[in-house]
């Protein structure tokens, strides 16, 4: 019959005990590694041959026992290897010790030599033994047949341990971002680390968590940007500013959306939107091609290619071919609304309340969908880009960028607006919408206000989701699998 999870628990808690009561540890501070797994394995020929004796360290991923000799795979963060543990080599008594204290799961220290068996499996020969920790749960059998996908997210630690394709995932997220860190760097940017807490959040359209300081006993938002800081900068004379940061949103969970997420921002002088849609180009797709090898991707069922030069799409002309809406026939809240009434298309007017919340939901519904090779939307309406430029020759239009590829929103960015009049006109002007229902919108910062009055130079700025970008290239289909611990319903 087989056992609970509990029954194997105090069954590990007898052995941990026996094993304390035989003089040993069951968590020693100290272990005497002097190779990890992999570099034995690179070096496996000239180790093998020379018979030179090497401690490996690592858990034990696997346990098979046939008589008086066990086969255990044991794993450390640079790959697996096979242990042979023998009566022959390490006594009866020794080897009787091994299997009554040692189990799957548990942290083991082998000292001994490596040969090849006949089946060609690399395998460390063992003369001895140590226990580094001992596991007092027992891993799961087959963690990819768990039905609770979110049993992966709460425990991503046991995910990792059963999982080796999951730390790939994120050793190429820690890859990716030194690529962006490196280029950037390359092109003279300097790295910077602004506000987390914030008097005042600004910098993008959404709603933000609220604290508490107590000595100051005043509110402070969690950044929803570092955009309005990073541009102080450019005010004080900094030329290219970035800075790799966790932003905070107060939004629902989605595929692609969670409270807490991975943001590059950076801001260049004397450049504008045009000089962004080059450089992103060149940026993101040198870093396609090292991270997977080639510059067309496989995503789910679709393969996008990378390689440049990328569609530049106008905002209302993709509206016109994609969707068959003219925005400047329908320019208004009310005219666009009956239009949608008319064609049928599903709405909430509760949460698309206005003219920018109905446009960008109309964007999402109809025309994201339809954009599989890498595709900059340029040239907003002047209303949902409110820290945008004006297009000299169409002031109704703002000289702005969305990066759309594999469905997915990957950068958003624009020509900075550097008139502190402008500025604060716009975001009256959405404050005057939050008033008439809009549940996200711009504050009015009127220190940054003042910081533009001492005078900004032309600015282009840009910013895309590190979490989003890198599932894109691991063909992982939510960010959740791209952050080690998403928000998650806390467990009643």
């Amino acid at each position: 019959m087989a056992k609970t999870l509990e029954e194997i628990r105090k069954t590990r808690l007898e052995k941990l005990r026996a094993l304390n009561q035989a003089g040993f540890s069951g968590y020693p501070s100290e272990t005497k590694r002097t190779h990890q797994v992999g570099e034995a394995i690179e070096g496996f020929k000239e180790l093998a041959t020379l018979k030179k004796e090497i401690v490996l360290a690592g858990r034990i991923k696997s346990l098979r026992t046939h008589g008086k000799l066990t086969f255990i795979d044991i794993e450390d963060g640079s790959g697996k290897i096979q242990g042979l543990l023998r009566e022959n080599n390490l006594g009866e008594k020794g080897y009787q010790f091994f299997l009554d204290h040692f189990d799957v799961g548990d942290f083991a220290e082998l000292k001994g030599t490596l040969f090849e068996t006949k089946t060609k499996e690399k395998t460390i020969d063992a003369l001895d033994f140590k226990m580094l920790a001992k596991s007092l749960r027992s891993l799961p059998e087959k963690w990819h047949g768990l039905q609770d996908v979110e049993e992966r997210y709460r425990k991503r630690y046991l995910d990792l341990v059963m999982n080796s394709g999951v730390k790939e995932v994120f050793r190429k997220k820690s890859q990716i971002t030194k690529l962006l860190r490196e280029y950037l760097d390359k092109q003279g940017f300097v790295e910077v680390k602004t506000p987390t807490l914030q008097p005042i959040y600004g910098g993008a359209t959404a709603k933000p968590f609220i604290t508490h300081h107590n000595a100051l006993d005043i509110n402070l938002y969690l950044r929803v940007s570092d955009e309005l800081y990073l541009k102080r900068l450019i005010v004080g004379g900094f030329e290219k500013v970035y800075e790799i940061c966790t932003d905070f949103r107060n939004e629902g969970i989605d595929r692609w959306h969670n409270p807490e997420f991975t943001m590059l921002e950076f801001y260049q002088a004397y450049a504008n939107y045009k000089d962004l849609m080059k450089m992103t180009e060149q940026m993101l797709s040198e870093i396609v091609k090292k991270i997977t090898g080639s510059l067309v991707v496989k995503y789910g069922e679709m393969k996008i290619d990378f390689k440049p030069p990328w569609k530049r799409l106008p905002y209302l002309e993709a509206f016109k071919t994609m969707a068959g809406i003219d925005l400047e026939e329908y320019s208004t809240f009310e005219s666009l609304k009956k239009f949608t009434i008319k064609k049928k298309l599903a709405v909430d007017f509760k949460t698309a309340a206005d003219f920018p919340t109905l446009v960008d939901h109309l964007y999402k519904d109809l025309i994201r969908p339809k954009i599989i090779n890498p595709t900059f939307l340029i040239d907003h309406p002047y209303s949902m880009r409110p820290l945008a430029k004006r297009k000299a020759k169409s002031l109704d239009k703002v000289e702005s960028l969305h990066l759309i590829a594999g469905e997915i929103e990957l950068v958003n960015a624009y020509s900075e607006l550097n008139d502190p009049q402008d500025q604060k006109t716009r975001w009256q002007e959405e404050m005057a919408r939050a008033k008439k229902g809009a549940t996200e919108y711009q504050v009015l910062d009127e220190d940054y206000i003042e910081a533009l009055e001492y005078g900004m130079p032309p600015t282009a700025g840009w910013g895309m989701g590190i979490d989003r970008f890198c599932a894109l290239l691991t063909d992982q289909h939510s960010i959740k699998d791209t952050i080690f611990f998403p928000t998650m319903r806390p467990k009643q």
